[in-house]
């Protein structure tokens, strides 16, 4: 320890600070009860199971994880989400973080999302499909019409409204999701690919099905860049 001559001062570092704003910023003195859902095969990835085990959660908050194992994804997400709405005491939490089996996250990430969410009725951490020729998971500007999928670049550093995201780490609003299920009923979530003749073919995946309905009632999205999401190749043990 350095040599030091004494000055009285009892207040502490943070009774000096603009800790008001500093605790609104942050939101964890407000309701941040988040239930973690994860769609899985049934085995996971050791190496995303350690990446997982360093998340935090917020401090003194209800937190609480569900596993749906063996279901498709799109009827996983509609099953949890039916549960959810339908229970007297989960309905009540206030959001729903949907956490993929290929998803590396970073250990603050979900303080992050909760912080950043604002008026937005979901936003997700940004990741990229796998490949050397990977797309950012963040669709459609909202002030284009019309309403599209088409990806964008997310703006470095903060958060880029978009009609789409993926869901391998992104926070949903409970009270939205009650919101889209008043309107449509269920499901919430649906992988669909059909053919009808004369019509055409259609192909969505369950998160773009989901967004689209979301949008065309007015609820926002945006991605988060500031949530830097990796994606696991288990087969080539690599993250994008």
């Amino acid at each position: 320890m350095k040599p030091q001559i004494i000055i009285e001062d009892h207040k502490g570092h943070h009774n000096g600070s603009d800790f008001a704003k500093r605790l609104e910023n942050a939101k964890l003195y407000k309701d941040s009860s988040t239930i973690c859902v994860v769609p899985t095969r049934g085995e996971i990835p050791a190496k995303v199971v350690q990446n997982w085990l360093g998340l935090m959660t917020p401090m003194n908050q209800k937190f609480t994880r569900i596993f749906m194992i063996g279901l498709e994804v799109g009827e996983a997400y509609s099953q949890v989400v039916d549960a959810i709405l339908a229970d007297k005491e989960l309905s009540k939490w206030k959001y729903m973080l949907t956490l993929e089996e290929d998803n590396m996250v970073p250990p603050d990430g979900l303080i992050k999302l909760i912080a950043n969410i604002g008026d937005y009725d979901a936003i997700g951490g940004l990741y990229w499909t796998k490949g050397e020729d990977g797309q950012p998971m963040c669709y459609g500007r909202p002030d284009v019409a019309p309403l599209n999928f088409i990806p964008q670049i997310p703006e470095p550093g903060t958060l880029t409204p978009c009609n789409g995201l993926g869901m391998g780490f992104t926070l949903f609003k409970i009270a939205s999701l009650k919101k889209m299920q008043e309107k449509y009923g269920s499901p919430l979530f649906k992988t669909v690919q059909v053919y009808e003749p004369g019509k055409g073919s259609q192909a969505y995946t369950q998160d773009l099905w989901h967004f689209q309905r979301g949008r065309e009632m007015g609820l926002k999205y945006a991605c988060d860049s500031r949530v830097l999401v990796g994606h696991y190749d288990f087969t080539n043990d690599r993250v994008w």
